[in-house]
């Protein structure tokens, strides 16, 4: 027997029935992979208006420690961003923006957790429901094949039941296709918003941090006070040094 016919037979005991299964068991799991992403979803956003408010009063106050505590008590994806970077706030500007840069990437990443299964289902559902299509076809003129003589009308009439049942394969791949194709788009458009949100909170906290005068004034302060410590000991050891040549001096009269 030839793989032709080996694969023939194999299509003709097997049937398309198992391809409509295969499909509604990917349909079932992406619709609990939806309702999933939904509640973490949800979970992750809240009003940016009221949340930048509060935080802007305890900034503008120079209370950064109540800030972060604010932050660290909401729960939202661009609280957890902006708690990064006054977390690392007293480390400068720069590190608090990486920190927070960092902290969105974590985030990215989470949310789009198993969505690529819903872009893989939605490219792939009518490919598969077409290969069930044509196992039907495949069966349907099998039986046009075996028929003969008078038979050959009935036969005609059951190969277009067979191919119109076969159909449904097709049409079942797209209906589980266009759904998942939608959620796909509509979760990557809500990750757009809520990434929005959490840069617009991040650049709220940076810009506080770079107007900070007392953070500003640092390492200046620091700098100004180790110049002024070499100025205090450079007199001390070119008084020690005289005293020393006079003490020579004395005894050598």
């Amino acid at each position: 027997m030839s793989t032709v016919e080996a694969i023939k037979d194999f299509f003709l005991q097997t049937g398309a029935a198992w391809v409509l299964w295969l499909l509604f068991g990917l349909s079932f799991v992406s619709i609990a992979i939806v309702v999933e992403r939904v509640i973490v979803f949800r979970t992750k956003g809240t009003s940016l208006k009221l949340l930048a408010d509060k935080l802007d009063r305890h900034l503008a106050a120079g209370d950064f420690e109540r800030a972060r505590e604010l932050l660290a008590t909401d729960g939202s994806l661009c609280a957890r961003v902006g708690e990064a970077g006054l977390r690392l706030a007293q480390r400068g500007p720069s590190t608090a923006e990486k920190g927070m840069q960092s902290a969105m990437a974590v985030e990215r990443s989470l949310l789009e957790a198993r969505l690529a299964y819903l872009g893989t289902l939605g490219n792939n559902a009518p490919f598969i429901g077409l290969f069930g299509t044509v196992i039907g076809v495949i069966l349907a003129f099998n039986e046009l094949g075996k028929a003969s003589g008078n038979a050959g009308q009935m036969a005609s009439q059951a190969v277009m039941g067979s191919i119109s049942e076969a159909l449904v394969a097709t049409a079942v791949g797209i209906a589980v296709a266009l759904p998942a194709v939608a959620a796909y788009n509509y979760f990557q458009r809500w990750i757009s918003t809520l990434l929005a949100d959490a840069e617009a909170l991040s650049n709220l906290v940076l810009a506080y941090l770079c107007s900070d005068p007392e953070r500003k004034s640092l390492a200046p302060s620091l700098a100004e006070g180790g110049l002024a410590h070499a100025k205090v000991k450079e007199p001390r050891t070119r008084s020690g040094h005289a005293h020393e040549q006079g003490h020579i001096a004395q005894e050598a009269l």
